[in-house]
């Protein structure tokens, strides 16, 4: 092994020259300490034009914050709460990318990286050590870099999957600063019927992807009853977790990777990062891998169960935006729709409630103004609320449009068959599924 010093934050983060990108591990695992250390340094007047790019990322982020402006410039693969706000006042930026993708962004030059800024665990005997919970694009910015700079924390788990070893990095930091955690999420009774609606369409020994929050966990807690399913996600949670520890997920049934959770990054509570850390079950794996079609498809009868903020009523699904307000990002909602739709016996799921918290309806004759589209209609099947559950594939638009207000909040319905019938003209209501 090539000898490599721990230094301070600061004097790391000083040999991270002017008009460069910077890559930071993400969601739970961000190495606050070196954000903290390039603030100190552009206080001073020592640093300037940096871009940063990551995942979502939780905690703060001044690297976002107008006070910056000119110095740092956000341009994240997902947009997170941290830095909503000044990505939709122009003081931070988005890219729009498949998350699948994002580490080509790095692989292939189009983002000529300078420096990656990275968690990592205590090493193992033989010099490997894991990026925990944020594996992500952080392999291919260790990789790309010309400068990279590793946090060796012990709050940072041992998860196996894609290790690096010590030798990659130019500089080390120690820090010992707890990941951040995130409550369990209860369902609300929509999110239960939606939970319901969801897990009707699953069988045993069926393999999953969901994402965190409430509704993932409504559904989770549905699954009690199943047997022998797969997990191949980007991303879980406490919910599956549940279920991983009472083995109705078990990796059984899985034709790669088999008995194995495999994953990309995390966000969860302590008990999360516990479980993954020295756990063989488990595999942390490079997004291009874990949000490959192709390797997702390997699974038979893969469940992908994702999310939206507006569906209008030919299919089009908008998950990143309301509106031209940037919500979040296109994220890995596609690439495990493509994966589903071409597995063996798979379906892609979108469930969401039929109405927002402020009651506007989620099932629209059009998408708001400028919103993104995020799976088209071809790619849009099942579509899931708490009214029911329709399948899209195969249907023309008229009969799309049916089936969608059919699972609509029953007092928007007639508002959309309205629109509906002023949109297709007056064949519309003799039409029949």
């Amino acid at each position: 092994m090539k000898d490599i010093r721990f230094v301070s934050a600061d004097e790391a983060v000083s040999h991270i020259p002017s008009h460069c990108h910077v890559h930071l591990s993400s969601v739970a695992s961000v190495p606050h300490c070196l954000i903290q250390a390039l603030c100190r340094r552009a206080d001073a007047g020592d640093v300037t034009d940096l871009h940063f790019h990551h995942f979502h990322t939780e905690g703060p982020a001044p690297y976002s914050e107008p006070r910056y402006e000119g110095i740092f410039f956000e341009q994240g693969f997902f947009v997170g709460p941290n830095v909503r706000a000044n990505v939709n006042a122009g003081y931070a930026d988005y890219i729009p990318v498949h998350l699948g993708e994002s580490q080509a962004l790095y692989r292939r030059g189009v983002i000529p990286l300078g420096a990656a800024l990275v968690n990592i665990s205590l090493p193992d005997a033989d010099g490997y050590v894991s990026l925990g919970t944020s594996v992500d694009c952080s392999v291919a910015a260790i990789e790309s870099a010309g400068l990279v700079i590793g946090v060796v924390n012990p709050h940072v788990p041992f998860a196996y999957g894609d290790l690096v070893h010590i030798d990659k990095f130019d500089y080390l930091v120690e820090d010992d600063t707890p990941l951040v955690t995130a409550a369990f999420a209860e369902p609300t009774p929509t999110e239960v019927l939606i939970g319901k609606n969801c897990a009707a369409l699953v069988d045993d020994g069926d393999c999953l992807q969901m994402g965190i929050g409430a509704l993932p966990n409504a559904l989770a807690a549905q699954l009690g009853g199943h047997k022998n399913l797969g997990l191949h996600t980007e991303m879980f949670a406490d919910g599956l977790l549940r279920l991983i520890k009472a083995g109705v997920i078990n990796g059984a049934a899985k034709k790669i990777d088999t008995g194995k959770v495999v994953s990309s990054f995390l966000l969860g509570s302590q008990e999360v990062y516990d479980f993954i850390d020295h756990n063989p079950s488990v595999l942390m794996k490079d997004i291009k891998y874990t949000n490959d079609p192709w390797v997702i498809s390997r699974n038979p009868h893969m469940k992908a169960i994702n999310s939206a903020t507006e569906v209008d009523i030919t299919g089009q699904i908008c998950a990143d935006s309301i509106g031209t307000r940037i919500f979040s990002g296109t994220g890995g909602q596609l690439d495990f729709v493509k994966g589903a739709t071409m597995s063996e016996g798979g379906k892609s799921i979108t469930a969401f409630a039929s109405r927002t918290n402020k009651g506007k309806n989620k099932i629209v004759s059009a998408l708001n103004t400028a919103g993104g589209v995020v799976t088209p209609r071809a790619d849009a099947h099942w579509i899931v609320t708490e009214y029911g559950a329709v399948d899209l594939y195969g249907r023309s638009l008229q009969e799309r449009a049916k089936l969608l207000i059919s699972i609509a909040h029953p007092d928007d319905r007639e508002m959309l068959d309205r629109e509906a019938f002023e949109r297709f003209g007056p064949h519309y209501h003799n039409f029949s599924i």
